[in-house]
């Protein structure tokens, strides 16, 4: 059976909940107390992680623009780039474990017919990844349009990432674009939020609400594929609700308040932390460090 790991608020709720902690958390206390954090632990379950070179193959479903596509795949491209931030944000993940985890580009496959339609089912999830094939330390990675609806999708998640039984097994993820259907939930910090204190979002480093959003959940479960893929690796909690690298750090993206401090282009005004390859910004989230037992940020 395969295992899904959420890392979106799981109710309207709780998101409610969230986004009113982090208004209270902001007005009435000092930045020098918020930047005191208290240890965090994500146990180790002496499982298997993905070191070495990992292939990530894409499988792109439903209708994406050219651009929207080479913001992803830039952002890919940057974490095993030699100078820009996002490979320095992705380096803390030779920390679990010791050892490096290298991404490496893999295959793409492009489905703008919606061969299974507009809503999907985990189980249609699963299907799609395995066109990227069964290979060791790869993961198939699942981006839904705009327009497609995936069971959970912006009620209990904005992505997720899990694994197939037996001895082919892979390790797969989705991420959908939540421009259309929920970007206040899984697009935040670029659209108010759908709940709580209507504060002003962000810009998006790279005008598009949508496909930044994705970049934020794409980092957040290609860690905990990486870290966590077969449920016997880092993460807090149970394993099917598990808590991992960066859902255990949701919402930080900077020092300080909630979202944090991060810096904006003079020009456009967008928001970013990150510097990527062929001129890219992104705004990428906190990430649990395992040698200091806390969620940190590069910058």
């Amino acid at each position: 059976m395969a295992s899904n790991y959420y890392f979106a608020p799981v109710s309207p709720t709780l998101l409610s909940l969230f986004f009113l902690f982090l208004f209270l958390f902001t007005t009435s206390l000092s930045t020098a107390a918020l930047v005191q954090q208290q240890p965090l632990l994500l146990k180790y379950h002496n499982g298997s992680l993905l070191k070495g070179t990992v292939t990530v193959n894409l499988i792109w479903y439903g209708k994406f623009t050219p651009v929207q596509r080479s913001i992803i795949v830039d952002f890919l491209q940057s974490l095993n780039s030699a100078t820009p931030s996002v490979s320095t944000w992705w380096k803390t993940t030779e920390k679990y474990n010791s050892g490096a985890s290298s991404p490496v580009l893999g295959k793409q496959f492009l489905d703008e017919t919606y061969s299974l339609g507009k809503a999907l089912t985990n189980s249609q999830i699963v299907f799609l990844a395995a066109k990227g094939g069964h290979a060791q330390r790869t993961i198939n990675v699942v981006l839904t349009a705009e327009d497609v609806a995936v069971d959970g999708f912006c009620r209990s998640r904005c992505g997720s990432h899990g694994s197939t039984p037996g001895a082919k097994r892979f390790a797969y993820a989705w991420v959908g674009n939540s421009a259309a259907f929920c970007p206040g939930y899984c697009a935040w910090p670029f659209h108010q939020p759908t709940y709580g204190p209507q504060t002003p979002p962000l810009v998006a480093p790279n005008g598009n609400v949508g496909v930044d959003g994705m970049v934020i959940n794409l980092a957040t479960v290609l860690v905990g594929t990486v870290t966590n893929p077969f449920s016997k690796g880092y993460f807090q909690g149970s394993a099917a609700a598990a808590l991992e690298g960066v859902s255990a750090c949701t919402g930080v993206f900077g020092s300080g308040a909630y979202p944090g401090s991060v810096l904006v282009d003079k020009s456009t005004g967008a928001s970013y932390n990150a510097q990527g390859v062929n001129g890219r910004k992104y705004l990428l989230p906190a990430m649990w460090d395992p040698k200091t037992s806390q969620c940190t940020t590069i910058v």
